[in-house]
């Protein structure tokens, strides 16, 4: 399975997805346009083991709404990813069972490496 989580508004996704050669051969899902699924990230959670590290404390809403002043556990971490899209690292690649999160230089390398 090849499955893309992205942002098509987001400039740094799509300087990725233009990185990867065989972009047609993945399932691109634009977390704005067709939000996440329960199941969607429950798998991510099995790959990347916590909801914590799929989280964005970029995202402007995490500081508006005041998270950064609350002790957040692994379900509030999941709820939230599921009820704001902004809230998911992004972009997130599934490779068979191999998850690349965000947008590090050092995760992309690793991404661009395994295709």
């Amino acid at each position: 399975m090849r499955k893309a989580y992205y942002l098509s508004t987001c400039s740094t996704c799509n300087k990725i997805l233009k990185q990867i050669d065989q972009i047609d051969s993945f399932d691109l899902q634009d977390i704005k346009t067709e939000k996440i699924s329960e199941s969607q990230i429950e798998e991510m959670h099995q790959l990347a083991g916590s909801f914590e590290v799929l989280f964005s404390r970029r995202a402007m809403k995490f500081r508006s709404l005041g998270l950064h002043l609350q002790q957040l556990n692994e379900e509030d971490y999941k709820r939230l990813i599921l009820e704001e899209y902004t809230f998911l690292k992004r972009p997130v690649f599934i490779i068979d069972q191999n998850i690349f999160i965000g947008s590090a230089k050092g995760t992309i390398s690793q991404l661009l490496e395994s295709i």
